[in-house]
C-alpha cells in the first residue's frame, strides 16, 4: 500500500505539476475511479463491469484524450509528459484502492500507520539517490506549515478515512471523491495561484465527470425513479 499509494503516485504528481497547474493536474487525477473499475473488475468478485460502467470509462478515456491529445498530435512536449505523469498516478491509486480491500475491518489507523511508516522507510534510499539533502538550505515558515498541512491533513487524517470508507463502500466508490477533486482545484487554482483552464481542458473534464456519473450510476436511478 505505501509503493503503490505513496511512493509511485505522489512521486509522478510532483513530476507533472512541475509542468501543468493544479487544476489541469486534477482534472487528469479524475481518471482515478475508471481506472479503479477497470483494475476492480478481473481482480475482484463483487465489483464487475455493467453497462452503464463501461459507457463511464469510455466517457473518461474520451475526456483524458482530449486532455492530452494535442500535446501529443503537436510532439512530445514537457506538458504532454507531466499530464501522463499525472495519469500514471492514478493507475497506482486504481491498483491500491482493490489491493486495499483486503484491508478490510482492521483499523484504519493502524492500516494508515502502516501504509505511511513503509512509504517514508521506501523513500528515504530514495532522497539519498536523488538529492543531498544535508546541502539544501532549511525551508521557510510558510514552506513549513505547507509541509504539515499536507502531511497531516491531507495525508494521515485522509488515509484514515479512505480505509474506513473502503471497507462499507468498495474500492470503486471510494475512488469517486475525485469527482469533487477537479472542480475544487480549478476553483482554488484560480483564486490563488491565477491559473486559467483552455477550452479543450474544460470540455476534457466535463466529459471525465459525465463518465464518474455513469460509473457512480445513482443520478441515473433518481432519473428512473421520477419517471
Amino acid at each position: 500500500m505505501g509503493i503503490l499509494k505513496n511512493v509511485i503516485p505522489f512521486s509522478l504528481i510532483l513530476i507533472g505539476q512541475k509542468e501543468i497547474g493544479s487544476g489541469l493536474a486534477s482534472v487528469v487525477n479524475a481518471m482515478t475511479p475508471i481506472w479503479t473499475l477497470i483494475i476492480a473488475n478481473f481482480f475482484t468478485s463483487d465489483e464487475k463491469f455493467s453497462s452503464n460502467k463501461i459507457a463511464g470509462i469510455l466517457f473518461g478515456f474520451i475526456g483524458v484524450a482530449i486532455l492530452i491529445g494535442t500535446d501529443l498530435v503537436q510532439e512530445l512536449t514537457a506538458s504532454a509528459w507531466a499530464q501522463g505523469a499525472v495519469l500514471g498516478a492514478t493507475i497506482s491509486y486504481g491498483f491500491a484502492s482493490v489491493w486495499g480491500k483486503r484491508f478490510k475491518g482492521h483499523d484504519p489507523i493502524i492500516i494508515s500507520t502502516g501504509q505511511l511508516t513503509a512509504s517514508s522507510i521506501v523513500m528515504l534510499p530514495i532522497i539519498f539517490i536523488l538529492e543531498d539533502p544535508f546541502s539544501l538550505s532549511m525551508p521557510d515558515t510558510e514552506m513549513i506549515i505547507s509541509l504539515l498541512g499536507l502531511a497531516v491533513i491531507c495525508t494521515a487524517y485522509a488515509y484514515v478515512l479512505f480505509f474506513k470508507i473502503l471497507s462499507s463502500a468498495g474500492a470503486t466508490n471510494v475512488s469517486l471523491v475525485t469527482f469533487l477533486v477537479p472542480i475544487s482545484a480549478i476553483i482554488l487554482g484560480i483564486i490563488w495561484l491565477d491559473e486559467t483552464l483552455t477550452t479543450s481542458n474544460m470540455i476534457g473534464m466535463i466529459l471525465i465527470i459525465i463518465g464518474l456519473a455513469l460509473v457512480d450510476g445513482r443520478i441515473l436511478k433518481m432519473t428512473k425513479v421520477r419517471r
